[in-house]
């Protein structure tokens, strides 16, 4: 029985009068008289919707979306005044899963907060459309990074080679008038050490992210955080390049952190605690060999070193940005009003960093390093 059918026949029977309220007890019969083809977790939705409401009833219009897989802001509140509903540890102790199953479950419980919002996403995600976007720039950065270190034959410090700053996608204070350095400079990286800590942060906390909130919310994070890193850099540290995806890979980071603690009594993630620590030492850790790079470099080079600026700037962008983003889960982010003030204040911040590189370097007769 398709959608449709299934529809018509629920307000044939269920709603005659077309009352626009239908009882709970009476459609949950229905589903198993009929055996109607309704995922797990819409029943316990249902129920729960319908604990929500003093007469057991729930709207016809709201069941509607219940099955078409949409949940609008009031059915996502009814749902949570109902949560007492749900059980509470039912993923948990699904058994007979695959590995792929497996691993949805675990992202799950990874990234969202409430029981209501795991069911949802563990019933309904599909293998496809895969999350493309972390796994290929992830692949691109690494196919970069071998390309330039089988060229230059030096797989760390590669910013003291002469001819590494000569590539089209580093970003360089002397180049700014080519606007594609600004975000291109995410694929090249100091050496070994800096790709591999980004790429496996972005396969950690970014692919399981992209999972769950989809392709283009993540990417707008992600390339929002580069973008934001570049910028700031060309503010804060006028005479210094920028290489490296750090500033989208601390937008991401920080995102999700934020978003643990701000759900902390609801995330289920094992060792949150542990991991939280850890994690905040490894990029504490990143920061400070950034700054070390950059203001007492191990080597004498011909110019200064990349900024270290990228991935303070990213951190503000996933705190702000992102956390507006992964709170929304099955939500518009037009609907929201926070997020068109994150919007807002970001627009603001690109047009005067776009005045500032436009006029400030001549004004304030900035001597940077002439590009190579």
């Amino acid at each position: 029985m398709d959608r449709s059918s299934l529809l018509q026949l629920i307000q044939e029977q269920l709603d005659p009068e077309n009352t626009g309220f239908i009882g709970a007890d009476t459609f949950t019969g229905l589903v198993h008289s009929h055996e109607l083809p309704l995922d797990p977790a819409k029943l316990d939705m249902l129920v729960a919707l319908a604990q929500s409401n003093e007469r057991g009833q729930v709207c016809y219009q709201e069941l509607v979306d219940l099955i078409s897989s949409k949940r609008s802001s009031s059915f996502k509140r009814a749902i949570a005044n109902g949560q007492r509903a749900l059980p509470r540890d039912g993923l948990l102790d699904e058994p007979g899963l695959g590995v792929y199953k497996r691993f949805v479950r675990y992202v799950a419980y990874e990234i969202l907060p409430r029981e209501v919002d795991r069911h949802w996403y563990f019933y309904r995600h599909r293998s496809c459309p895969p999350p493309v976007f972390m796994a290929s720039v992830t692949l691109a950065q690494i196919i970069v990074f071998l390309c330039y270190g089988a060229r230059l034959n030096k797989w760390v410090l590669q910013t003291y080679h002469p001819e590494y700053m000569k590539s089209p996608l580093v970003y360089h204070p002397g180049h700014r008038a080519r606007a594609w350095r600004f975000l291109t400079y995410m694929f090249m990286h100091v050496g070994l050490e800096q790709l591999g800590f980004n790429a496996l942060l972005q396969l950690m906390i970014g692919v399981p992210l992209e999972m769950v909130h989809g392709l283009l919310r993540i990417s707008l994070l992600y390339l929002a955080g580069v973008l934001a890193g570049s910028l700031t850099v060309s503010i804060t540290d006028m005479r210094a390049p920028v290489v490296g995806g750090s500033g989208g890979v601390y937008a991401l980071c920080s995102a999700h952190l934020a978003n643990v603690v701000m759900n902390w009594a609801g995330m289920r993630c094992p060792y949150k605690l542990l991991r939280m620590v850890l994690a905040l030492v490894c990029m504490s850790s990143e920061v400070g060999r950034a700054v070390w790079l950059r203001f007492s470099p191990p080597l004498p080079a011909s110019g200064p070193q990349p900024s270290f600026m990228a991935h303070l700037a990213g951190a503000v962008v996933g705190v702000s940005m992102g956390l507006t983003i992964l709170r929304s889960y099955e939500e518009r982010l037009r609907d929201q009003c926070g997020w068109w003030v994150v919007l807002l204040a970001y627009g603001t911040f690109l047009l005067f960093a776009i005045f500032w590189n436009v006029f400030a370097y001549d004004l304030l007769g900035a001597h940077i390093p002439p590009p190579p």
